[in-house]
């Protein structure tokens, strides 16, 4: 009996132990309507900044740390914003067609989080596979994490997806019309 008594209460304070560290993990949506993207290209003459918009996307959490993530962006939406009238339209144009980002044929790129590790409170190095054009490439960038509100800094080399136009990387005799092959994304992701 006395041996009966000891496992039942071995049992029970098992059972409330894990009751009292068993993690919740939590996926939170993003507002799409309130978070933003925006991107800056790079050029020997100087830079081009815009926006695109999230089409859908989540962050996962185990309790209050970050676990994963995945984003599908709307390629459609690519929208300059430091140009105005024919120059912007012709710019945005130019970003959708063939030459960049084949829009026509690839409306969506993706992001998915593999690897997400704490460097700090609320800091965390994320290692995702990142999607455009149909090809994925490993990218690896910081995210910060407070009060509902992540923000992410992302340097993407556009070749390895195969966006060449203006790379001096692929062409020769560009000069001035050289455009890097790599741009930045800052996102600002509400939830």
């Amino acid at each position: 009996m006395k041996h009966s008594i000891k496992v039942l209460l071995v049992a029970v304070m098992a059972c409330l132990t894990m009751s009292f560290t068993t993690k919740k993990e939590n996926k939170k949506v993003v507002n799409t309507n309130e978070s933003t993207i925006v991107w800056k290209g790079y050029k020997v003459a100087g830079s081009h900044e815009g926006t695109i918009k999230i089409k859908s996307g989540f962050l996962n959490f185990d309790d209050e740390r970050l676990t994963g993530g995945e984003f599908v962006i709307d390629m459609t939406t690519i929208n300059t914003t430091d140009l105005e009238g024919d120059w912007k339209a012709k710019l945005d144009g130019h970003l959708k067609s063939e030459d960049f980002f084949s829009v026509e044929t690839h409306t969506t790129s993706k992001l998915v989080f593999t690897k997400v590790i704490e460097t700090s409170k609320n800091v965390y190095t994320v290692s995702a596979d990142l999607t455009i054009k149909e090809k994925t490439n490993p990218v690896k960038f910081q995210i910060e994490v407070n009060n509902n509100v992540a923000i992410a800094s992302l340097k993407i080399d556009r070749t390895k997806f195969d966006v060449k136009y203006g790379s001096s990387s692929f062409f020769d005799n560009l000069k001035d019309k050289a455009i890097d092959n790599e741009f930045d994304l800052i996102a600002t992701l509400k939830f």
